[in-house]
């Protein structure tokens, strides 16, 4: 690997690293001026000034905001998250399970959703301005439009209200049989899909396309190679980036995203792991799950950039 691939790709590293450490600042700001006193939360209206008094000593919400955001900072990177205030439970252990669940589903609407999208792209771009075309593009800008939560509502009415396929609370468990689990979160799943789906296909034929008008296709065409031969060897192999680009922030969103779809179906993840101690303003919960959403985020994107510049051939060969 030459010099200036390396070089590309530790700063895209670096600059990542840095760009983690501001959100974390945004993070911990964020969560301090939200109104309320997370002291009252705890102990109720009917505490008294001392017990109050007292309870902010022992968090140390006394000291300086700088000095608490260094602890904090500091116990994040020794993998200490710190201690829930409304149910006094490790951080840690509780959400290594419901992360687990969170990515549990985002892989298999990506592994549903993904293909699905690339090989829709190829097949609007094979019969473009046809009617395949027009209705591919036309059902996926059709998807776009609907918020995801309208789509969940009416995947639970038809799927588990009216035909009763599949449940519509997608409760899942340790030690839960796989396909009793796959079935459980069937409706979710298909909920995140059709949401990223209609995206990833649209940009995957827009890169299409627009490697389409290249000279080296009509070369490609003069030589007498069949359409789909000049877009499956020479059109998306050179529109690989773009598309890595698309399916990286897709899978982002799939993680990250994923808070309205768990909220509807009542799935036991990060989404609604952070709704629950929102509405209990637990202020150390929603500071690690904001901190592991945006390292996802993050670093998706990091490998969107490194698969985009290992994917430039002039990067990779240069003069």
């Amino acid at each position: 690997m030459s010099s200036p691939i390396l070089k590309l790709i530790a700063q895209r590293i670096a600059l990542g690293i840095l760009l983690l450490f501001a959100v974390s600042v945004l993070i911990f700001v964020g969560t301090q001026i939200l109104p309320g006193d997370v002291a009252q939360s705890i102990l109720g209206q009917s505490a008294t000034a001392e017990s109050l008094a007292n309870l902010r000593e022992a968090l140390g919400l006394n000291d300086p905001a700088y000095i608490r955001y260094f602890k904090w900072l500091g116990g994040v990177l020794t993998g200490n998250l710190g201690t829930a205030l409304s149910s006094g439970q490790d951080i840690a252990s509780s959400i290594k399970g419901r992360l687990w669940n969170t990515l549990f589903l985002a892989f298999w609407a990506a592994a549903v959703s993904v293909p699905l999208a690339i090989g829709l792209g190829l097949l609007a771009v094979r019969y473009r301005n046809g009617f395949v075309d027009k209705l591919i593009s036309g059902l996926a800008l059709a998807s776009t439009s609907l918020p995801e939560f309208f789509i969940g509502y009416l995947l639970v009415y038809f799927f588990a209200v009216q035909w009763q396929i599949f449940p519509g609370i997608s409760t899942v468990y340790d030690g839960m049989p796989f396909l009793e689990r796959m079935k459980a979160i069937a409706l979710p799943a298909t909920a995140l899909t059709l949401v990223v789906l209609a995206h990833m296909m649209r940009m995957t034929r827009a890169a299409i396309l627009n490697v389409m008008q290249s000279a080296y296709i009509e070369t490609a065409e003069l030589k007498g190679l069949s359409p789909f031969e000049i877009i499956r060897k020479h059109a998306f192999p050179n529109a690989i980036a773009p598309v890595v680009n698309v399916v990286m922030l897709n899978l982002a969103y799939l993680v990250v995203g994923v808070v309205v779809v768990e909220v509807i179906f009542v799935y036991p993840g990060m989404g609604q792991y952070l709704v629950d101690h929102v509405a209990k303003r637990d202020v150390p919960v929603v500071q690690a799950v904001g901190l592991i959403f945006a390292a996802v985020y993050i670093t998706l994107n990091i490998i969107a950039d490194i698969a985009a510049i290992l994917a430039n051939p002039r990067l990779r060969h240069p003069k």
